[in-house]
């Protein structure tokens, strides 16, 4: 799997966002050491605090279904569906990704584009 691949995906992951509220579509695409890949998009909720980060959902998808090597996440947001700027994972994502992920060795894709993209890993982003 090739980061271009994992950021394409994260991009399709966007087109299924739940997002009324905000606006904001943001998709992941979570790659597992195992060659797996689980997609997520974030789902937005009136009260807000049950509103739940696209990297979150693929991770418990991920997890759910037994998955616990993780190696990497692409991940990408916007206004209506459009990749516009760096989305960062968010603090409650990087304690998630803490809990199951290495500092050192798991990698976070974050793009403006398919051609504009940093790879950076947890210990980088904390």
């Amino acid at each position: 799997m090739t980061d271009l691949s994992l950021l394409t995906l994260a991009i399709e992951a966007m087109e299924k966002s739940y997002s009324p509220y905000s606006g904001c579509k943001v998709g992941a695409a979570l790659l597992t050491k195992s060659g797996k890949i689980y997609t997520g998009t974030n789902i937005e909720n009136a009260a807000f605090s049950p509103t739940v980060c696209a990297e979150r959902v693929a991770f418990f998808k991920a997890i759910s279904e037994g998955e616990t090597e993780l190696s990497a996440i692409a991940v990408v947001g916007g206004k209506g569906g459009k990749v516009d700027g760096i989305f960062a994972p968010c603090g409650v994502c990087r304690q998630v990704m803490m809990e199951f992920c290495h500092p050192e060795t798991f990698e976070i894709i974050l793009a403006v584009s398919t051609e504009h993209y940093e790879i950076i890993t947890l210990k980088e982003l904390l």
